[in-house]
């Protein structure tokens, strides 16, 4: 019997998993969490076979729950499970100790192969995902701090703004952007602003 903990901050989609689940003679749910920490805290305290861990919740993300868990366990067997697709978010799972990377979109079917392979030991790396990473492998990752710039130009901030934020110059800032235009390889601030969001480098709501 495979023992999954689920967590993800839409109770909805909780519900969805642990429905599917009940239908599978192999498999069941042992617990829930809403957060990436209430994640750890179960994980902890029921020690299940895998995790499937959304990415994106509130307090504590995915990712770092992810990086805390192998850190505590590090045969645990995780699966990122979100709606981003873009090539950031996955190497940041994958990095993070993820044996797979699903888009909440897939098939039911192709799901639970995924929980059985994953449990099994294997890698799972759907088709779309593989390529997403494929088409990104030559590119230059952003520091922190042009992430960081590149998330307060995508709310609109003017660049003086931005240096009052970062407690940096004016001068600083558009060295910053030069810098992000030309690993991005894109003309100006609205199409570093667009790919970002698409490789998901930033998100709406950072």
């Amino acid at each position: 019997m495979i023992r999954v903990l689920t967590a993800d901050d839409h109770q909805v989609v909780r519900l969805g998993i642990a429905a599917m689940i009940a239908n599978e003679t192999d498999m069941t749910v042992v617990a829930e969490a809403a957060n990436g920490a209430e994640a750890v805290a179960q994980y902890v305290t029921h020690r299940p076979d895998l995790v499937l861990m959304d990415l994106r919740m509130p307090g504590v993300d995915g990712v770092t729950a992810i990086r805390t868990i192998r850190g505590l366990d590090p045969k645990a067997k995780v699966v990122a499970l979100t709606t981003y697709e873009g090539d950031a978010d996955i190497h940041r799972a994958l990095t993070a100790g993820a044996s797979a990377y699903l888009l909440k979109d897939m098939l039911v079917a192709e799901l639970v192969g995924a929980i059985r392979n994953v449990a099994a030991g294997e890698l799972v790396i759907p088709a779309a995902v593989a390529i997403a990473l494929a088409e990104s492998a030559a590119s230059v990752d952003l520091s922190p701090r042009e992430v960081e710039v590149l998330r307060l130009v995508a709310k609109g901030l003017r660049n003086k703004d931005i240096a009052r934020v970062i407690g940096r110059t004016t001068g600083t800032v558009k060295s910053h952007m030069k810098s992000i235009l030309e690993k991005l390889g894109v003309e100006d601030r609205t199409e570093a602003v667009t790919l970002a969001l698409q490789r998901g480098i930033i998100h709406l709501e950072d």
